[in-house]
């Protein structure tokens, strides 16, 4: 990865902060008006590519729907694969799923059966790390698929929360906001 920082840029500047987001009491971190400006993209994309090519990974998991936003140009720009692990009914052919607890119930993943040759390398990314326990299920299932999960990235992580402390895994958080 040769990219270099022309000016060292600060991308919280670009991360949009929406109070009651989806409802009263969060505070929602909106990367779409990062993803929207092409000198912050460019190098957000440059600096996680630079984090994640130290673990030499031979496939990015993205997890539904931002974690997308990121592994797919990701994967692109690193010369490895992409897969998906998407929510119940959204992926053909036959899948692999994980339940897993939230603090507010249930949820679901899946992954096709066929997406991960055992043993490759993975990174698993996400828009934001909050309480942890999707990552935490996303890399428990990649490893249900016979992954070996190298890594975890994220654009944003809420520190206080303490989701890293679920995870396994490195973990590259481009930008960290302490509440």
């Amino acid at each position: 990865m040769s990219f270099q920082d022309p000016q060292p840029l600060d991308l919280k500047s670009y991360i949009r902060e929406i109070p009651d987001f989806p409802k009263p009491g969060i505070l929602f971190y909106d990367i779409s008006t990062l993803i929207r400006s092409p000198d912050a993209w460019q190098v957000a994309t440059a600096r996680l590519a630079r984090a994640i090519a130290a673990w030499q990974p031979d496939m990015l998991a993205g997890i539904e729907s931002r974690g997308f936003l990121t592994a797919a140009p990701l994967a692109l720009r690193l010369g490895c694969g992409f897969t998906m692990l998407r929510k119940p009914g959204k992926l053909p052919g036959k899948t692999i799923s994980l339940k897993y607890g939230l603090e507010y119930g249930e949820d679901e993943l899946h992954i096709q059966a066929d997406a991960i040759k055992p043993g490759q390398r993975v990174v698993v990314l996400d828009d934001l790390l909050a309480t942890g326990g999707t990552l935490a299920a996303s890399i428990d299932l990649l490893r249900k698929v016979g992954a070996e999960v190298v890594g975890a990235s994220v654009l944003i992580e809420l520190a206080d929360l303490k989701g890293r402390d679920k995870l396994d895994v490195p973990l590259n958080a481009l930008m960290t906001y302490d509440e």
